[in-house]
């Protein structure tokens, strides 16, 4: 599969999408920060110094969002017809999760959009609250799903590390694993096979 964002030279391009059809598209990105205890009290109270922090993030999330072609040299300028930004606050993890929500009618996807939201809503937890601690994580920011396009619909879903497929002889396991490998191709999933050894 050949990279549409370059041309025959080699040159970086905004890939042409004016023969694509208009249609309604949308985009969930989320990523995690993990902060201290204290921090995260505070996020919750609403007594950090620089005032409410998830409020902040929120608008800066929406506000990134919608300019994600300033910030992505090759991304397409987008009329975005709703953007939404959410947390969810882990109290056992001592973290907060940011959930963007983007959506356009238009001939190219929002995943960009969502991304970018996330991110920068986390972005600025850490600016409201680096001055109790500088030691706050960002991590996992990810796209959820979307929707629409010529490509379809897509879920992310996270692939086990490794497992296994054991049986008695003669019971079928070739013909199941010859069956399931393109499954797991399809979805990314590298994949090995390695056969009984002789006694």
């Amino acid at each position: 599969m050949g990279f549409n964002h370059f041309d025959a030279a080699g040159n970086a391009i905004m890939v042409d999408i004016s023969e694509k059809a208009v249609t309604p598209r949308t985009a969930v990105a989320q990523g995690s920060i993990r902060v201290s205890r204290e921090v995260l009290e505070a996020i919750k109270n609403g007594t950090a110094q620089k005032g409410d922090v998830l409020g902040v993030a929120r608008v800066a999330g929406m506000m990134a969002a919608k300019r994600t072609s300033e910030l992505i040299p090759l991304a397409h300028p987008l009329t975005m017809t709703s953007c939404a930004v959410d947390f969810i606050i882990n109290d056992a993890d001592c973290a907060v999760t940011a959930i963007c929500t983007a959506k356009t009618d238009g001939k190219t996807g929002v995943e960009m959009e969502a991304l970018t939201g996330a991110s920068v809503a986390l972005l600025t937890v850490y600016d409201m609250c680096k001055a109790m601690d500088k030691r706050m994580l960002i991590d996992n920011v990810h796209l959820l799903e979307k929707h629409g396009g010529k490509s379809g619909d897509f879920y992310y879903e996270k692939a086990p590390d490794d497992f296994a497929v054991s049986s008695v002889k003669k019971s079928g396991k070739t013909r199941r694993i010859e069956k399931l490998l393109p499954l797991l191709s399809e979805r990314g999933i590298k994949t090995a096979a390695k056969g009984e050894r002789n006694a």
